[in-house]
């Protein structure tokens, strides 16, 4: 995708997805067959719900359809949310991911790697908890932004969530 159709998707989606009280994540062009595909990936701190997807692809394609920013071809159109195992690449991911298993790759020398529980979030960096080995106590773990190179979350199937713990 050329960087002039990403800036023009971007503005005239950006007013579009922030009517509907969600963050414009990512934008993706690409080929299937003869057919485009654009993706839209949107969020929110409270998740999104499939009504708000539908609704805002139906507000997209009106909106694409009174443009020829994506060309005189045939294209599909894809609005969802980024899924489970998204990249954590920005702060407000991690304040959405606070409470999950996460895996860091450290920047400091490129092959660190760790996995740990994120507690809390604050504009310099992370509060985490790194699960306890053979037995052992979970030890805490301040981790900054900069000292992390790529982060995701990681599924966990078979934890209790919190209302499962108070019963």
């Amino acid at each position: 995708m050329s960087t002039t159709q990403s800036e023009r998707l971007r503005g005239l989606l950006e007013p579009l997805v922030s009517a509907q009280q969600l963050d414009l994540e990512e934008i993706e062009v690409s080929r299937a067959g003869r057919r485009g595909v654009l993706r839209v990936i949107v969020d929110s701190d409270e998740g999104v719900e499939l009504d708000t997807c539908a609704e805002l692809s139906r507000a997209i394609s009106e909106k694409l359809d009174e443009t020829d920013v994506m060309g005189e071809g045939e294209y599909v159109l894809e609005v969802s949310s980024p899924g489970a195992e998204r990249p954590l690449s920005e702060p407000r991911h991690y304040v959405r991911a606070t409470g999950q298993l996460a895996r860091f790759h450290l920047a400091a020398d490129g092959s660190g790697e760790l996995v740990a529980r994120i507690l809390a979030v604050d504009e310099d960096g992370l509060d985490l908890e790194v699960p306890g080995v053979k037995g052992r106590k979970p030890t805490s773990r301040r981790l900054a932004f900069d000292e992390i190179a790529k982060a995701r979350v990681e599924i966990e199937f078979n934890r209790k969530d919190k209302k499962e713990e108070e019963a």
